[in-house]
């Protein structure tokens, strides 16, 4: 999962170089993705009213009820760094 959303996301933004897609899969199963991207970017990521990532997650729940998990894909704001 991660990998797709790094896919989709390295040729959308300006600076591919400084995407980063962390992975946490937590004790009940649901998986967490969390996005790092230059702060320029972020815009990009987000879309005119959250299209963009709307669309990317239910690009992720398609694949994710075919592979029977629960994934959450968040964005980090500028004020979080990546660990």
């Amino acid at each position: 999962m991660k990998n797709l959303v790094e896919y989709i996301l390295i040729r959308l933004v300006e600076f591919p170089d400084e995407v980063q897609v962390e992975e946490v899969e937590q004790e009940d199963g649901l998986v967490i993705l969390t996005v790092f991207a230059n702060e320029a970017d972020y815009g990009r990521i987000i879309g005119k009213g959250g299209a963009v990532i709307n669309a990317i997650r239910q690009l992720v729940k398609i694949r994710s009820i075919k592979e029977g998990k629960r994934v959450l894909v968040k964005v980090a704001t500028s004020t979080e760094g990546a660990a």
